[in-house]
């Protein structure tokens, strides 16, 4: 089921979208002292004295916190671009961010500039909010039901790829010096341009060419493109099936998606996963982990290279999920990370609060961060993008991207808001916080989430509609109220619209 096409399409379509998204997590990091540096300098030579320390700190929480809002954007405007262009060529089109914001980042030094630096974050952010709706959308979309969630856990491993490359090049060794410092914004040049290059010789996604371009020919041919084989009937009949059952094929709103009966318990399920994603206290981990290794002892200079053993365990695990997601399924691996998430967030609690009494403490706190980080990447950390793109039916996947994308975003900026305050009340109690976060996740999607492991769409749709009260016969017509027709003959109007590209009759 692995056909060369298909692994070249993940691989650049995650290089240029989801690894730029995980690189700019973790690149402010290292050269956060230069930066702040050069802000202070800059400030100084435009207005003739310095910033005071508060000061510096807000405009750096600036710096940081602007990229969630860029994201919340770029989520936002993600749907009426993949309607309009595509997913593939929406991959592409979005390199334009991409590339000026790498530009604006990388000169900001060199023309004594902070806003260059603060613009292009917010820019990175419009980025990164597009690649993680239409990435997934495109991967779903592209990959056979077998290997779809495997193929979906691409962007979670190259998240966590972009994470490690940042930690990488932050080093002293390379860039991270305070004359090389913009080499690091620069260097995200590299992945859009080696995107721009292999991209377009890929084709669209077949199903967005059968269903919303109504161009069989083109959608057969990208079928046995993607599949690697030359009878691709099957397929196509399966995404008719879905079209027959939709009754058509025109885009759902937001608002229409929000106020539909029939998929009520998919959208509840998409905001609790992707509210916990970003609530789950990730981020905190991150804040606190300089601090643990130096309790436990590491020298200072020393720990920036073992910082990387974060990076290269989120990667392992990232890659150990996708490689047994298909034969485990989406919610044991989903279940199973927030579960062992509650249970290592409780022993890091005790390992701080008590680590000045046991000489051996600090240690576990190191073991219980790789744990967590393990936890998380093994399910929490991907899954959420491939739920998203299998619970809805084409014409309702971009909304559905939005709605995830918004919730994503809004909780990214929620963390970094309010964890300051938090951990500043609660001190290392705070991590009980997010202990009782995960563990409701965990609860909700014991009850509520079924398997997804490879079902199609219908079938999926069909394991919610006991709990949306409503059959398969009562979500079309939930869907799509009207007439009803035979299956026969809404398989020969939909076949009559979609003959070699030209529209010859509407879709019932």
């Amino acid at each position: 089921n692995w056909s060369g096409s298909l692994i070249v399409a993940s691989l650049t379509g995650a290089f240029g979208s989801s690894f730029l998204y995980g690189y700019n997590l973790s690149v402010v990091n290292a050269p956060a002292a230069y930066i702040k540096k050069f802000y202070n300098e800059t400030w100084e030579r435009r207005y003739g004295f310095s910033l005071d320390e508060s000061s510096l700190t807000l405009l750096w929480s600036i710096t940081v916190s602007v990229f969630a809002i860029g994201g919340l954007v770029g989520a936002i405007i993600v749907t009426p671009i993949v309607k309009f262009f595509g997913r593939k060529c929406t991959l592409l089109l979005n390199n334009v961010f991409a590339v000026t914001a790498a530009l604006l980042m990388s000169l900001s030094f060199l023309a004594g500039s902070f806003e260059m630096l603060i613009l292009g974050r917010i820019i990175m952010g419009v980025d990164a909010g597009i690649s993680l709706s239409a990435l997934p959308m495109y991967l779903s979309e592209i990959s056979p039901k077998e290997i779809r969630g495997s193929l979906g856990q691409v962007t979670a491993i190259f998240i966590c790829i972009g994470v490690f490359t940042g930690q990488v090049l932050g080093l002293p060794e390379i860039f991270g010096q305070e004359s090389r410092w913009p080499y690091l914004f620069g260097a995200i040049i590299v992945p859009s341009l080696i995107q721009i290059v292999i991209l377009p010789f890929l084709p669209e996604s077949p199903r967005y060419l059968l269903l919303e371009r109504h161009n069989r020919s083109k959608a057969e041919k990208a079928f046995q493109t993607f599949l690697g084989k030359d009878d691709v009937s099957h397929e196509v009949e399966e995404v008719l099936a879905e079209s027959r059952v939709q009754r058509n094929t025109k885009l759902v709103s937001v608002l229409q998606l929000l106020r539909t009966h029939a998929v009520r318990w998919q959208v509840i399920t998409v905001v609790v996963t992707m509210g916990c994603y970003q609530l789950c206290g990730l981020n905190a981990i991150w804040y606190y982990t300089n601090n643990i290794f130096s309790e436990a002892g590491i020298n200072h200079e020393t720990i920036p290279y073992v910082t990387l053993s974060t990076g290269a365990v989120e990667t392992m695990a990232a890659v150990f999920s996708g490689l047994v997601i298909e034969r485990l399924g989406r919610r044991p691996l989903l279940i199973g990370g927030f579960g062992l998430m509650v249970v290592f967030f409780a022993v890091l609690t005790v390992s701080l609060t008590l680590q000045k009494t046991v000489h051996w403490l600090p240690y576990l706190s190191i073991f219980c961060i790789l744990a967590i980080i393990a936890s998380f990447c093994i399910g929490p950390g991907g899954i959420p993008f491939v739920l998203t793109g299998e619970f809805f039916q084409q014409s309702q996947r971009p909304a559905a991207f939005m709605i995830a994308g918004t919730v994503n975003w809004l909780s990214n900026f929620a963390v970094g808001l309010l964890f300051p305050f938090i951990q500043g009340g609660l001190q290392t109690y705070c991590f009980l916080v997010f202990a009782a976060i995960c563990f409701a996740g965990a609860t909700y999607l014991f009850f509520v989430l079924p398997e997804t492991k490879n079902k199609t769409f219908n079938e999926i749709s069909q394991a919610f509609a006991k709990r949306n009260k409503v059959s398969l016969e009562m979500q079309e017509m939930n869907h799509y109220p009207g007439e009803r027709k035979s299956s026969a003959e809404q398989e020969s109007n939909f076949t009559s619209s979609v003959d070699n590209g030209e529209t010859k009759k509407g879709i019932v």
